[in-house]
C-alpha cells in the first residue's frame, strides 16, 4: 500500500488501556504523569477509564469495558485516524480471554503507525519526548489512494 505524510498533532489524543493485572499500574503511572496527560485527550476501556477517572481526576472518554468490545471500539478509532498514541499496560504472564481482540488493537496501532508503548519505561520515554507537546511527522497509509486504485 502506498504511503503518505501526516502529522500527529500536538495536542494527542491518547487511549488508555491495561488488563486487570496491570489496572494498578497503569492508574499509578497516570497519577505519576497527571501534568502531562491533562493536556491532551483520554480515552479507555471502561473499567481501566473509571479507575484512572477516579484515582486522579483526570477527564477520561469510556468506552467499552476490553472483553465487551472496548478494545475493538479502539481499534475502529485508530482506523478513522482519531487515536494518535496507545498506552496499553498488557500483562505477557496472564492468558486473556478476549486475546485476538488484543492483538487486532496492537495490529492496527503499527499499520497506522502510532506510537505505542506497552510498559511504563516505553510510556515514560513516549511522555517525555520533545514530540509530546509538538506535532509528530509521521508515514501511514494511502487509504484514498488504495481506493482509486481498487475501483478503476
Amino acid at each position: 500500500m502506498e504511503q503518505k505524510h501526516s502529522t500527529i498533532p500536538a495536542k494527542k489524543h491518547i487511549a488508555l488501556v491495561a488488563h486487570d493485572g496491570k489496572k494498578q499500574t497503569l492508574v499509578t503511572w497516570c497519577a505519576n504523569h497527571i501534568d502531562i496527560l491533562y493536556n491532551h485527550r483520554l480515552s479507555a476501556t471502561g473499567t481501566t477509564g473509571n479507575l484512572i477517572e477516579a484515582k486522579t481526576g483526570l477527564k477520561v472518554i469510556k468506552l467499552l469495558s476490553g472483553p465487551m468490545g472496548g478494545d475493538q471500539q479502539l481499534g475502529a478509532q485508530i482506523a478513522q485516524q482519531d487515536i494518535d498514541m496507545l498506552i496499553f499496560f498488557w500483562d505477557p504472564l496472564s492468558s486473556q480471554p478476549h486475546d485476538p481482540d488484543v492483538k487486532a488493537l496492537l495490529r492496527l496501532a503499527a499499520v497506522w503507525n502510532i506510537p505505542v508503548a506497552c510498559n511504563e519505561a516505553t510510556a515514560d520515554m513516549l511522555l517525555t519526548s520533545t514530540f509530546m507537546d509538538s506535532e509528530l511527522p509521521r508515514q501511514q497509509p494511502d487509504y484514498e489512494a488504495y481506493l482509486k486504485n481498487r475501483l478503476s
